[in-house]
């Protein structure tokens, strides 16, 4: 892996970026925009709000692209916009590893991991194990336990994306399945990259505030930048403001593959859904549904037919549909549809336990408003006769606008709540809590405020009667919270839950 200058000045002027260039004939060693990776001979991108002082001291940077002058005594590429050129030079550096792979994307609100997840282990089946995944919970490159790690961003800096692909390459995956987030169209890290499949899974207001998408507009318009690149499109006909993504789709695509719910009624009439799913059956722990082409595609005609889905919830069935399509169209057989649906395990992502006198729990990584509300809903009809007992909080310093969505969820689909910490960052969990709690309107929710978020769920359990079922929503497995600036080990809500099971069974458990 190596740059020339040469190399670099034709790349940039290609994207029209380059500003200035210096008239230079040497080699780059390494590509890095961290000044703590630097090594010899190092071409340095100065991207977001750097300052000079970040590379004093430190040794092995002899090229550098930036938006400014530094007045810094090495070779500059002045570029218009560093973030496009991080993505455009790693591509290169790493040598285009993403032409080396089949892409499929999921974009989305809510279910972008869980859809991810879905398609991932049925082409894993398929490919026997050749399948990568980049997901908001783990990055998956290759075979072996060494080749998982934890994600730190739904959609990762350009630079790790190109590395991870680089690194599945190399051990030998043909297949990548990934999430793609609107942030990683507002911030550029996905600048240049196509996808074999695009999948719209659904639209609602989120990530809007400050430092987020200034409207609900400009973060539609950075969700539908996934169908501008990718070759084929599938949209989810049930979705809010399907009708706009439609005709954005259909404007580049001659072709737009859809699915729905069977007996859901169309927004665009006219248009016919490509595929249509329906609910057999859904329990606590799992659920049954069929799938039928109804446009009789050669390219989809594995899919149709019954599937147990490894997974409760009728609404992870859309999911589940989405995925079917997307790895129809890279070539999934349906033994191995079947199999992955069948036998598919998600971290964080709809852990139920059966909690002996104390009814059974749910551990969701559910954190905006469509998927609470599709989770509490899911709730609400598996305990007609019991109380939905939630323990929640809303991230500090960014979403703000979810905490007002998730009064409205809790105000209508929760019986009790009970408050807590959920990556507060430099903001005061106490503050954030109090902002749900006055924005809810339904007077018979009891609200309970607990800081300590351990200790908040342990409340919620003791509190739950036998045929209550207890949701525990944000965090899923992660193991740690943001708190001022520092991600503070924690042993995740799984791990809280199954303590209090356990010591349940053995009459050991208190509050």
């Amino acid at each position: 892996m190596r740059l020339t200058a040469k190399q670099v000045t034709a790349l940039l002027e290609d994207q029209q970026l380059l500003i200035q260039g210096p008239a230079i004939d040497c080699d780059f060693d390494l590509l890095h925009y961290d000044s703590r990776q630097v090594q010899e001979n190092t071409l340095f991108v100065a991207k977001g709000a750097f300052k000079k002082a970040y590379l004093d001291g430190v040794s092995g940077v002899t090229g550098l692209v930036a938006s400014q002058d530094f007045g810094m005594d090495l070779p500059l590429w002045l570029v218009s916009d560093t973030q496009k050129a991080l993505a455009i030079l790693s591509a290169a550096f790493f040598d285009y590893p993403d032409r080396k792979l089949w892409i499929g994307a999921f974009t989305g609100t809510k279910g972008k991991t869980t859809a991810a997840y879905f398609a991932y282990t049925i082409l894993k089946e398929a490919t026997n194990g050749k399948t990568a995944l980049f997901s908001t919970v783990d990055r998956i490159v290759g075979p072996k336990p060494e080749d998982k790690k934890k994600s730190d961003l739904t959609t990762p800096e350009s630079y790790e994306l190109y590395k991870d692909m680089a690194r599945a390459v190399a051990k030998g995956m043909t297949h990548l399945v990934m999430e793609v987030s609107s942030q990683a169209y507002l911030k550029n890290r996905v600048y240049g990259l196509s996808y074999d499949v695009g999948a719209f899974l659904n639209i609602s207001p989120d990530h809007i505030g400050p430092n987020e998408h200034p409207t609900f507009a400009d973060y539609l318009a950075h969700k539908e930048m996934l169908l501008d690149h990718s070759d084929q499109v599938i949209l989810n006909a049930g979705m809010d403001h399907y009708k706009t993504i439609y005709q954005h789709a259909a404007a580049k695509h001659s072709t737009v593959l859809t699915f729905n719910r069977k007996g859901a009624s169309s927004q665009l009439p006219e248009q016919k859904p490509t595929v249509l799913f329906h609910s057999d059956k859904t329990e606590l722990h799992d659920s049954y549904f069929t799938v039928s082409d109804q446009c009789a595609l050669p390219a989809l005609s594995e899919l149709a037919g019954s599937y147990r889905l490894n997974l409760p919830g009728d609404f992870n069935e859309e999911n589940a549909t989405a995925a079917l399509m997307m790895t129809a169209l890279a070539g999934a057989k349906q033994a191995a549809m079947k199999k992955g649906l069948d036998e598919v395990t998600i971290p964080g992502r709809m852990l139920s336990l059966a909690l002996p006198d104390h009814g059974v729990a749910f551990v969701d990584y559910a954190h905006n408003y469509a998927s609470l509300n599709a989770l509490l809903a899911f709730a609400k009809k598996q305990s007609p006769e019991g109380e939905v007992i939630v323990v929640l909080g809303a991230p500090g310093n960014k979403g703000v606008s979810r905490r007002l969505d998730f009064a409205k969820v809790l105000s209508k689909q929760a019986d009790q709540v009970f408050l807590t910490a959920d990556d507060p960052a430099f903001e005061k969990p106490e503050d954030i809590c109090q902002t749900i709690a006055q924005a809810i309107t339904n007077p018979t929710l009891g609200i309970h405020y607990q800081m300590d978020r351990i200790q908040a769920i342990r409340e919620s359990i003791a509190f739950a009667g036998p045929k209550d079922l207890v949701v525990v929503a944000g965090k899923g497995e992660d193991p740690y919270q943001k708190i001022n600036g520092v991600d503070t080990p924690y042993i995740g809500d799984f791990a809280v839950v199954k303590n209090c099971q356990r010591e349940l069974k053995e009459g050991k458990f208190t509050r």
